[in-house]
């Protein structure tokens, strides 16, 4: 990954953070403070319930009361109190009662607790009240004190829901009761004042199981009312204030909360369930804005991030990359490469540090050319004249010889003279010989680079040698070849590799004087070829491995020391590597990397003799 990505993303992954983390916080408070918001208007809708139910409560108690104070009340209660008296005269009287006080429910009851008149139900005339003259606690029940209550009643319409109150009229030791209410229904909840996206149900628990039309608001019946089933079940188990949640669709937008309050009569039994709910549309869509907000300043922020980043990463990595540039051309041999050193950061820096660098290289180049310059001619001059120093002995004798023949005038000279001088022309070939091996090393050729396939020159060097290998009289040699199918052709100059492989093959051949295994080995590896070639020898010591490509080292008798000196060079012309591996007793290997393409033309350092002046 570029550095221009790295900060690309890192920049993204921080905005993106940032930003998820602002906008959940953001989120977080205004869930939290819509939540507020509802549960305030809820407690404040509850309160509003609970003082208009306390209010009708006074009401209908009051009203109750107030029947039971008039004269006609009174009138009627004195003449209950006759044992003849008539008691149908009266069946008609509560309805007008009940219209007159805006009552719902107005009856009646005698002493014993029966209808005289009932505004509800007429036909009831004559039913028993029980529960107005059953006693608590053994004790007949203070309705005065009792005020009103919630209660279900049944009416010749069934059953329904209303807050009653008690009054009695005492004559003589006979009451008259005053039983009135008024219906808690769809009328009570549209008196609520409701604020935006808020509304108010209620239960009527007056049945068994759970019915949907019980479930009413102000308009009536509620839509969907199978909904509040479970709720109105967990209530009937165990009442108490708790809030649900009903998803009506799969759009969040459309959940709504209910705090659902019950309500109990005298009993304490469960008579109805309050349901104020509140609608989660407008969190949910201000929770949406937030989101949308958030995606929006992020995608602005990546392509901000973008530019910056493109913009950034340009002022900091074209200076890079142009250092990079110029370390790759001095690796590929340009020294003189040089860097503007723009900037005074640690770009720059960095750019004159590289400078300085590459012109100490050069400088150091150039010492250590001069150094391996002379180190070389002192190792080649060390090396010939050890060579020279052999024939140069048996001529300085000849030419003595023959002088000292000649100034004895002796009649052998002719003798002396023609032994002498085929002496001398012997060591004279030798000469030549040495000579021109030195001639041949110092002239190696350029390499004349086209496509060439190592497998084919592998072969053709084992099949110049395969007489060899199995030569009568000699220890046979075994080659084993492990060439690479596919193996990627490669450019170099096909007649000094075969030279190379031939000169390792000879090397291998001559460490194993009581037969073995040759085993050559080609491969390919990041687009380099690669040759091995090794041999179960004798073997080489570390030191000997250290000295085996200097000119004129050999560890044979017979050898000129020439041949891996040449390898090297043949190889380091084409830009490759050379090396050795070598166990003594166990054998030895050579190994040999190639590239693909040559990376430039080797530069050539002929050797300079100067002339000087001898004083």
């Amino acid at each position: 990954m570029t550095f221009r990505s790295k900060l690309f993303w890192i920049f993204t992954l921080a905005l993106v953070l940032s930003v998820g983390l602002i906008a959940a916080g953001v989120t977080v408070v205004a869930r939290r403070a819509f939540d507020e918001s509802n549960q305030q208007h809820s407690d404040a809708l509850v309160e509003q319930f609970q003082r208009e139910f306390d209010r009708r409560k006074l009401e209908v108690a009051h009203r109750v009361k107030g029947i039971a104070e008039e004269d006609p009340t009174l009138r009627m209660a004195i003449d209950l109190a006759r044992p003849t008296t008539d008691v149908s005269v009266y069946v008609n009287d509560a309805r007008g009662v009940a219209n007159s006080h805006q009552l719902d429910i107005l009856d009646f009851l005698g002493n014993n607790g029966s209808i005289i008149s009932s505004a509800e139900n007429a036909a009831r005339f004559g039913y028993k009240m029980d529960w107005v003259t059953q006693p608590a606690d053994g004790k007949p029940v203070d309705w005065a004190a009792q005020g009103s209550f919630l209660m279900k009643l049944d009416t010749q319409d069934g059953p329904v829901l209303a807050l009653m109150a008690v009054s009695t009229v005492r004559v003589a030791d006979k009451d008259l009761y005053v039983v009135g209410g008024e219906r808690l229904g769809k009328e009570f909840l549209a008196s609520l004042v409701l604020p935006a996206g808020m509304r108010a149900l209620l239960y009527l628990n007056l049945d068994p199981d759970f019915q949907p039309a019980n479930l009413i608001d102000m308009n009536g019946p509620v839509d969907q009312a199978q909904r509040f089933a479970p709720i109105i079940g967990k209530e009937r188990e165990q009442p108490s204030e708790l809030t649900y949640k009903i998803d009506w669709t799969s759009d969040p937008a459309s959940a709504e909360m209910f705090h659902a309050l019950p309500r109990r009569g005298r009993q304490n039994e469960l008579l109805g369930v309050l349901l104020v709910g509140s609608s989660q549309r407008d969190v949910v869509l201000l929770e949406q804005r937030i989101l949308e907000l958030a995606l929006g300043v992020v995608i602005i922020g990546v392509l901000i991030g973008l530019l910056l980043s493109w913009w950034g990463t340009a002022r900091v990595t074209r200076p890079i990359r142009k250092l990079a540039e110029a370390a790759h051309e001095v690796s590929q041999g340009n020294w003189t490469v040089h860097v503007d050193p723009r900037g005074g950061g640690e770009v720059g820096q960095l750019a004159r540090a590289f400078n300085q660098m590459t012109q100490q290289l050069v400088e150091q180049r150039e010492r250590l050319l001069q150094a391996e310059r002379v180190a070389a001619w002192r190792e080649v001059a060390r090396r010939l004249a050890h060579e020279l120093k052999n024939p140069l002995f048996p001529l300085q004798t000849t030419v003595e010889n023959l002088q000292r023949a000649k100034a004895q005038n002796s009649d052998q000279f002719e003798e002396v003279f023609r032994e002498s001088t085929g002496i001398m022309l012997s060591e004279i070939e030798n000469l030549k010989a040495i000579v021109g091996r030195f001639s041949d090393f110092a002239k190696m050729p350029q390499p004349e680079l086209g496509t060439v396939n190592l497998n084919e020159v592998v072969r053709s060097v084992v099949k110049l040698f395969e007489a060899q290998f199995g030569a009568v009289g000699r220890p046979p040699i075994t080659p084993e070849l492990h060439l690479e199918e596919n193996l990627p052709p490669i450019q170099a100059d096909q007649a000094l590799l075969h030279r190379v492989v031939e000169n390792l093959v000879l090397n291998a051949m001559d460490a194993m004087p009581a037969g073995g295994v040759l085993m050559l080995r080609t491969a390919h590896e990041n687009g380099n070829v690669e040759l091995e070639i090794s041999d179960t020898g004798t073997g080489l010591t570390p030191e000997e491995c250290d000295r085996l490509f200097t000119p004129y080292y050999t560890t044979k008798q017979h050898g000129t020391g020439l041949g891996l000196a040449i390898v090297q060079s043949v190889v380091s012309d084409h830009g490759g590597r050379i090396s050795v591996e070598s166990e003594s007793g166990v054998g030895t290997s050579f190994h040999v990397e190639l590239p693909a393409n040559p990376p430039h033309k080797p530069q050539v350092f002929p050797m300079v003799f100067e002339k000087q002046e001898v004083s």
